[in-house]
């Protein structure tokens, strides 16, 4: 499978973001890709970038919330299976649970694979001009492996928070604003604008 370097940094960020590896067999593996229903066109992007493995359209859902039992939608595509994706699922989920690779640095090196994991998982507080990316539920070194990536890679200062029940956070203030607003700016996709500061 021959792909460009922005394509595989942008399948790094699907996968750190909010992209799921199912495994298919013993040696491959499709990206999951899920969204609220109403970023359908965030998802449709995203697919465009990859269309050797998205064909179709993506699908709507439904799903009962187990808690509140409110029923809400969201939005569904998921890839052909792939050896490519094997290959990415045992890196990401050496046991069964996904973990940030110590290799990330060599793996997210094309500015569109942050902007697609700022998508996913980024946070803009207007009041502070600041920014988070939440990392989930991971070890603190793997926080800081994400963190040294963000800062040698792409430039950005950042710190790291423990959120407690929310797992970590890299935290980037008002300084890195310009730094962060011009990389995703270049991957514009206007129903995911409210994360660009205005």
């Amino acid at each position: 499978m021959n792909l460009t370097k922005k394509q595989k940094s942008a399948i790094i960020g699907m996968i750190l973001g909010d992209g799921y590896l199912q495994k298919t067999g013993s040696r491959n593996a499709r990206l999951r890709l899920e969204h609220q229903a109403d970023h359908y066109n965030y998802l449709l992007w995203k697919a465009k970038i990859l269309p050797k493995f998205f064909q179709g359209k993506p699908k709507i859902l439904k799903r009962i919330h187990p808690i509140t039992k409110k029923t809400y939608s969201y939005v569904r595509h998921q890839s052909n299976a792939s050896p490519y994706f094997g290959k990415m699922r045992a890196l990401f989920y050496p046991n069964g649970k996904k973990t940030i690779p110590r290799n990330l640095k060599e793996l997210l090196r094309d500015e569109i694979g942050f902007a697609v994991w700022y998508y996913d998982d980024g946070y803009y507080y207007q009041r502070d001009q600041c920014f988070y990316l939440y990392l989930g539920k991971i070890s603190r070194e793997e926080a800081t492996l994400a963190s040294d990536t963000v800062r040698k890679n792409f430039h950005l200062s950042n710190s790291i928070l423990d959120k407690k029940n929310k797992g970590f956070a890299l935290y980037f203030p008002r300084t890195e604003k310009e730094k962060i607003k011009k990389i995703v700016e270049k991957y514009a996709v206007p129903v995911m604008a409210y994360k660009i500061p205005s």
